[in-house]
């Protein structure tokens, strides 16, 4: 009787487990955008290969920069055709912040199937992981814009995952590289001829970037912030003056802006703090960017952090959404897989915090980046004028007044955040500023 009451524990961990290792979650409190899209979605896993990349690792100060060949992982999300009997779902096995827990994440992607190609080419929208960090950091955001018709590259940044964590230069130098590298790579395979399953699917010139902490410090720099002088030689500088390649007084990197990248969401940029940017380097950012932070983030900072990015950046057009009283993990991190409330190696605080936040539901918060994310870059990629009307808001939520008529419709004293169930945008500050 023992022995079948612990097999039955262990069939009803295993479920819970499932059940909570979802990336797709649609809460009831989602706002509109956080629903599925029209499209099946397909994932397909590619590798691609930058030659001859300055290896940061083996290069000493004052000696010739070494080089190598730097392989990224990259998980391709698109809106797919399923076959004749064939039902949405897929798992990714994967492992967690702590490298001894190995978790599977339950999505609605089908893996390898075939590309719907009636509607190509799609828009591109690259993601960036924080350090450490994986591709399915936030494989909640890549299923979900894949099914309102963009293809998704999400990257494991070499050095920067959660099992081949390397010393913290090479993700300062690599980052915005890594990036711009994947958006030529993903251009190159979007072509006809190119042989890959890519080829036709795929408007690289329409092209969107989403950084989260460390990617958010690429994308900040790959839309125009240019490194700050004192950043070149701090105590974790890659040698050699090496981030001068992009920093704010070299001509060359100021010339480089790339012109496919039509707009960009920065989650909790680090850097500021640091010192990476000043007033010369954020001036430099023109691409409308929307960051995204949690008023007590810790990590990357608020006020002299993201909050600090965003007032710099003052010749884009920008918004700023903030989850009041969220920390780092505002907003990006796919929720805490089960098998993290456990101990295994690192205490479960650490391998559990790596995505949790203390204060706000991670679904919760997911839904509504998703939401946000879709409205941005349907407006931004897509050009659907109408999805600005979920951006013209009362700036604070809480402040919002939620007045409906009987049959359903807003009356003259509405002014609550579109898209958004009563009660729901307490907690958010959404602000904007033109150039």
């Amino acid at each position: 009787m023992r022995r079948l009451i612990v097999i039955l524990a262990i069939l009803a961990s295993a479920g819970i487990s499932a059940q909570q290792n979802r990336v797709d979650t649609v809460t009831p409190s989602a706002p509109e955008l956080a629903s599925y899209g029209t499209y099946d979605i397909g994932v397909r896993t590619i590798q691609v290969t930058d030659k001859s990349r300055p290896d940061i690792l083996n290069t000493k100060e004052g000696a010739p920069t070494a080089r190598y060949d730097r392989t990224l992982t990259l998980e391709v999300w698109y809106p797919a055709t399923l076959a004749a009997g064939q039902k949405p779902g897929g798992e990714y096995r994967t492992i967690t912040r702590d490298p001894a827990i190995t978790v599977t994440l339950v999505g609605t992607a089908v893996r390898d199937t075939a590309p719907a190609t009636s509607s190509s080419p799609y828009p591109l929208v690259i993601i960036s992981h924080g350090y450490p960090g994986n591709r399915y950091l936030m494989s909640h955001l890549g299923e979900n814009l894949a099914s309102k018709g963009f293809v998704i590259a999400s990257i494991d940044h070499k050095d920067s995952t959660y099992d081949d964590q390397k010393a913290f230069g090479s993700t300062l130098y690599n980052r915005p590289f890594d990036q711009l590298f994947v958006l030529n790579e993903i251009d190159r395979l979007g072509k006809k001829g190119s042989g890959s399953f890519l080829a036709g699917l795929v408007d690289a010139s329409r092209a969107g970037i989403v950084g989260y902490s460390m990617g958010g410090y690429g994308v900040v720099n790959v839309i125009g912030g240019g490194y700050s002088k004192a950043s070149e030689t701090g105590n974790t500088a890659p040698p050699n003056r090496l981030l001068a390649e992009r920093g704010a007084a070299n001509a060359v990197y100021k010339k480089s802006m790339d012109p496919r990248i039509k707009a960009a969401i920065a989650i909790g940029p680090w850097g500021m703090q640091g010192g990476f940017w000043d007033a010369e380097g954020l001036a430099g950012i023109k691409t409308p960017v929307l960051f995204v932070a949690g008023s007590a983030d810790d990590v990357s900072g608020y006020e002299k952090g993201t909050r600090a990015i965003y007032q710099g950046a003052v010749n884009a057009d920008r918004y700023l959404l903030t989850f009041v009283n969220a920390n780092h993990n505002a907003a990006a991190p796919i929720p805490a897989p089960a098998e993290t409330y456990r101990t295994s190696g690192t205490p479960p605080s650490s391998a559990f915090s790596h995505y949790a936040d203390p204060v706000w539901d991670t679904a919760r918060m997911n839904n509504i980046l998703d939401h946000f994310a879709s409205a941005y870059f349907a407006l931004y990629l897509k050009g659907e004028q109408d999805k600005q009307a979920y951006f013209d808001l009362v700036p604070n939520g809480k402040a919002a007044v939620y007045a409906m008529d009987r049959d359903g419709k807003p009356t003259a004293t509405h002014t609550y955040w579109k898209g958004f169930k009563r009660g729901t945008a307490v907690g958010l500050i959404l602000e904007h500023a033109k150039p």
